[in-house]
């Protein structure tokens, strides 16, 4: 196997792996509720602690990437996510009364391993000679959603035949995922990364606008997408009444269904990266409106799944606007990038959740909520995916002058030095 083949292939399946633990915990909810009573507080605590661990890890290359050595790191991510993933699977065994505590090592270490992806995965991929580095981009993003898919079809499926018990397993079985990626990156050379020489280098890109602007971009395109990502099944549940495997099935597998297609779309045949932005934008600005408002369950179900294929280049389009504008930044740019877009994955999501449980229990809420013939949660649920709404909409404006600004810097892509001047 040629070196870069090899090295595209390790890449990819570490995107498959960021998808088996940015998905695992909230899949196993009901699960370890019902086996260990652990609390939803503490259960949701976990989905709090891999976004800030990522974040965190995300901070420390933005400012520290001279420090490390990135070859060394970027081959050392999928040994993280094992070591996890085992934490995470075999604590129970060990130490049954203490399985809470497992569930959090486990979910610190593979965590930061995912936090170690985001920050140097893309740049490994965009260091890599194509045709078209958009596309290859594009392409990398549409395996973590595939990847997504695969995953919850295959835990729904597993957990239905074997039962609850066997949980452990299961997880011990994607195993086979990071190994995979460890053997391939073991042998592959990585292409050289460019990293700031000193922690000067790096505080001279945050005086530049554009450096905030991609930010503001990939802060908003990732509260948009996982806003959605991670409410949708609950939310059709709750909202609009349909039942929770289906609200499972089609809540998270066709939303990531659909956010691959447009990626892999985006892969084949995307270009203008600024208008696709734009129309991404406003498609998910309609489709929140739409799931909210709609007082029919299928069509707000459609709504919640169309949502994945609007969001699907809000992210990773954020990342090639970056990389067009900061040519030279290496690492450095992949790693800012990578701390707004888990910023707004992470603060979109529990701003929904802190709405709906302020709203539910609002004697105003509840006496408005039986008027339109609903209760006072679904009433909450339904301002509190506002949020994602709101989100999208201002996403819209910035999208537009990213839009308007992409000309001048295509005109500059082949002098990136004048490039970073300006």
């Amino acid at each position: 196997m040629q070196n870069d083949k090899r090295v595209k292939y390790a890449c990819y399946t570490v995107n498959i792996s960021m998808a088996i633990v940015g998905n695992l915990s909230p899949l196993l909810f009901i699960t370890f509720q019902g086996l260990y009573g652990i609390s939803y507080t503490l259960l949701g605590l976990l989905v709090l602690i891999n976004f800030s661990t990522q974040l965190f890890v995300d901070l420390i290359f933005s400012f520290f990437s001279h420090r490390f050595n990135i070859h060394a790191a970027v081959k050392a991510t999928p040994i993280l996510t094992i070591i996890g993933l085992s934490v995470y699977a075999l604590f129970p065994f060990v130490f049954e009364n203490h399985v809470y505590v497992g569930l959090v090592i486990g979910t610190v270490i593979f965590s930061a391993a995912s936090g170690f992806s985001e920050v140097l995965i893309s740049p490994v991929i965009a260091a890599l000679p194509a045709k078209n580095p958009e596309h290859e981009m594009s392409k990398l993003h549409s395996i973590y959603a595939w990847g997504v898919v695969g995953v919850v079809l295959f835990a729904t499926v597993f957990l239905l035949v074997f039962g609850k018990v066997a949980w452990q397993w299961m997880t011990l079985i994607l195993l086979i995922v990071p190994i995979l990626s460890a053997v391939l990156f073991f042998s592959a050379k990585l292409p050289k990364l460019e990293t700031p020489e000193r922690m000067s280098g790096a505080l001279q890109f945050l005086k530049k606008k554009q450096l905030w602007v991609c930010f503001f971009a990939i802060f908003l395109g990732g509260a948009a997408e996982c806003t959605m990502a991670q409410w949708c099944s609950g939310y059709l549940e709750q909202a609009l009444g349909i039942k929770k495997v289906w609200g499972d099935v089609f809540g998270v597998a066709v939303f990531s269904m659909t956010l691959g297609i447009g990626r892999s779309l985006y892969a084949k045949i995307g270009k203008n990266i600024g208008k696709v932005l734009c129309l991404g934008g406003i498609g998910a600005t309609l489709c929140y409106a739409t799931a909210i408002v709609s007082p029919y369950a299928v069509l707000g179900l459609v709504a919640c799944a169309l949502t994945g294929f609007c969001v699907s280049m809000l992210w990773p389009g954020s990342l090639v606007v970056a990389s067009d504008r900061f040519p030279i930044g290496g690492v450095f740019i992949y790693a800012m990038m990578a701390a707004g877009g888990d910023f707004g994955a992470a603060v979109a999501p529990q701003m929904v959740g802190v709405i709906t449980d302020s709203v539910s229990g609002k004697a105003w809420a509840l006496q408005f909520a039986t008027k339109l013939g609903m209760t006072g949660e679904q009433l909450g649920m339904k301002i509190g995916m506002l949020v994602g709404m709101m989100v999208s909409l201002i996403a819209i404006f910035v999208y537009l002058y990213i839009w308007k600004t992409q000309k001048r810097y295509t005109a500059k892509i082949e002098n990136p030095i004048e490039k970073e001047l300006n």
